[in-house]
């Protein structure tokens, strides 16, 4: 397995845990409480912090234990280009979404988990498109 592909199999495995613990810790709050009432900002950062500590960490050991030093070829560059592009999708839909949401004048409790959802859906989508381009090959048009 390609080390590129490796670090796109930890960024789907730290996103969703991360995402999965933000969500079940803000439903463990909410209580009897309305959910947009839900203290959520503090969780939310930590939760980003932790999954990019997390990552980091993981693709430290990931490159030692590979002894590649990060070396990458063309292929390897076409395909995480080709991922970052898919997954940036995500990231645009989101920037959508938080618009139209901020024009309703939504709380900001929606508005930031629509943003923190778009970007753990570009990270899964991009990845799984490296992922795919990997084990099913990569085509450039």
């Amino acid at each position: 397995m390609a080390s590129e592909e490796k670090r796109a199999w930890i960024m789907i495995v730290v996103s969703v845990c991360a995402y999965a613990f933000y969500v079940a810790t803000v439903l463990g709050r909410s209580g009897s409480t309305p959910l947009a009432e839900v203290p959520y900002a503090s969780t939310m950062l930590w939760t980003i912090g932790g999954s990019i500590v997390v990552s980091i960490v993981l693709h430290i050991i990931v490159s030692i234990a590979d002894g590649s030093g990060g070396k990458t070829d063309q292929r390897d560059r076409e395909i995480g280009r080709f991922g970052e592009h898919i997954g940036q999708s995500f990231v645009v839909t989101g920037g959508v979404a938080a618009l139209i949401l901020a024009m309703l004048e939504v709380d900001y409790f929606w508005i930031a988990n629509a943003i923190y959802l778009a970007f753990v859906l570009s990270a899964l989508l991009g990845s799984t498109a490296k992922i795919f381009a990997y084990r099913k090959g990569f085509h450039p048009w």
